[in-house]
């Protein structure tokens, strides 16, 4: 069934893995992007991916074996801090590129 604990225990771990790669990848851009924008474009796919790790942690974390449900929403929380510092670096970067200046 598509709702056992085990089930989701097998696509969370698949989950971490995607992310994992997607991850290296986007590193690798970040490293080796021949402009500006394809570095911040991959450290936006990282800060993302980071974020995705975090929710996975916390599904991860609220599925006990016996089908019951532990506390895991401090991943969550983790999840929109995180977002919210990644939203905001990507809008701050993109503007110091588009106006070559610090906000005022």
């Amino acid at each position: 069934m598509a709702t056992d604990p085990e089930f989701l225990v097998v696509a969370v771990e698949l989950g971490l893995i995607l992310t994992g790669v997607v991850a290296l990848l986007g590193a690798y851009r970040a490293v080796a992007g021949p402009t500006t924008a394809d570095r911040v474009v991959a450290l936006d796919t990282i800060a993302t991916d980071v974020v995705a790790v975090a929710v996975l942690f916390a599904l991860r974390e609220s599925v006990r074996a016996d089908g019951g449900v532990k506390n895991g929403h401090f991943f969550v929380d983790i999840a929109l801090v995180l977002a919210v510092i990644g939203f905001v670096t990507t809008v701050a970067v993109a503007h110091y590129l588009t106006k070559g200046g610090v906000m005022e």
